[in-house]
């Protein structure tokens, strides 16, 4: 009897080609999440400067939406100005 266990080796092309596969899907994923937050996020430096502005609310929905109505206004310059 063998007393040594033996593990089976994988191929080398078979490593390679699902370390690409991943890869490329990690990328994808990266790349649909980033482009997600480009066209439907507001830049975090307006989100910055509309809670700064809305500082003086004491209740949190107030601040809430004196941010979201900050940040809308911000979009109506914007497309405007375009």
């Amino acid at each position: 009897m063998n007393a040594k266990p033996v593990l089976a080796r994988s191929h080398v092309v078979t490593n390679i080609v699902a370390t690409a596969l991943s890869a490329l899907i990690a990328i994808g994923l990266l790349s649909a999440v980033a482009g997600l937050f480009q066209r439907d996020g507001a830049p975090f430096e307006q989100v910055v400067i509309a809670e700064r502005a809305c500082t003086n609310y004491a209740f949190v929905s107030e601040r809430e939406a004196c941010v979201r109505l900050f940040l809308a206004t911000s979009r109506v310059r914007n497309v405007a100005s375009r």
